[in-house]
């Protein structure tokens, strides 16, 4: 179908996706974007939409449940500038979402052990269906990653928007909305003009010399897909501006390595000590002595803490 926005025409694709059961689209989408300001990860209550990159061309995607947290299907439409072949469409739309959303992951075992846990089973059964987010790729997380150190995760997301709305690309048919930058919009720049948006001199200079690298082709981020947690954490760990709360938050986020709970994660620190009533301070030690027994859910159960923070907000129905 060919609609217009403004002045350009439009094309919109739509398909089914299925995903594993049971599986929520609204508590998957809280876990992603995190703060009702996201304005990359849009959600309105009902639908999600993102931009991604589709056979080349910037798409904006939007995804509606449509099929009960036991049955899960999911109704999405492509919208691009340009005409793209529908099976392209529907191949690299889907890969996306899976990787995302994570439709494809199977949480049976995890929620048989949470269900013996006096301290995850009410939890586990309130978000049943909350799947482990990803970010798109590699590079948004490291972006994500050292635009959020040391600060409230409101700010951060407030860098991330500023970022894309003044680097991004514009995306087809949503008026306003931009596209998450890649690398190539950031290599290259003077970092004042990321200190512009906010950032601070170490988090620009951060981020342009990881963009300049991958842009070069010095950096290959994929290569660290294959390596085991403690070497990516390793080659995380020695780009510049990421330390070892970055390398656990990409990791977990980019990686998509559920077992890692983030030991340094103040957030989420503070909530595994208000869960389980724990009165002392925890270093990074204390939450790895506390979180083995989650072993190899860790990562769950922080999406999980996430989620319950949200709620508590009064964010999870509202239109936003």
């Amino acid at each position: 179908m060919t609609v217009r926005a403004g002045d350009l025409a439009c094309v919109t694709t739509r398909f089914e996706v299925s995903a594993v059961a049971p599986f929520h689209l609204d508590l998957s989408v809280w876990a992603l974007r995190r703060r009702p300001g996201n304005a990359l990860d849009r959600w309105d209550g009902t639908t999600y939409r993102r931009a991604m990159r589709i056979g080349a061309r910037l798409a904006d995607v939007a995804v509606v449940q449509v099929g009960p947290p036991e049955a899960p299907r999911l109704e999405v439409a492509v919208t691009t500038g340009t005409k793209v072949a529908r099976g392209v469409v529907r191949t690299e739309t889907t890969t996306m979402l899976q990787r995302m959303l994570g439709l494809e992951l199977d949480l049976s075992d995890f929620y048989s052990s949470a269900s013996r846990d006096p301290d995850l089973a009410e939890l586990m059964e309130r978000f049943r269906g909350l799947k482990p987010p990803r970010f798109a790729s590699l590079f948004e997380s490291l972006v994500n990653a050292v635009a959020c150190q040391q600060l409230t995760l409101t700010f951060g997301i407030e860098l991330l928007n500023r970022l894309a709305s003044t680097f991004g690309s514009p995306v087809p048919g949503a008026t306003g909305a931009h596209a998450f930058p890649e690398a190539r919009d950031i290599a290259g720049l003077d970092p004042d003009a990321l200190r512009a948006l906010g950032f601070s001199g170490q988090k620009s200079r951060a981020l342009v010399e990881i963009a300049d690298r991958v842009e070069r082709g010095a950096l290959c981020l994929e290569d660290i897909t294959g390596l085991d947690d403690d070497g990516a954490t390793a080659a995380l760990q020695a780009l510049r501006g990421i330390g070892r709360w970055s390398a656990e938050y990409v990791l977990l986020r980019g990686l998509g390595r559920v077992q890692i709970f983030p030991g340094d994660d103040v957030g989420a620190r503070n909530n595994l000590q208000r869960r389980l009533g724990i009165n002392a301070p925890l270093d990074y030690d204390g939450v790895r002595r506390i979180t083995a027994r989650w072993a190899p859910y860790g990562g769950l159960v922080y999406f999980h803490f996430l989620l319950a923070g949200i709620d508590e907000m009064g964010w999870l129905d509202v239109e936003t």
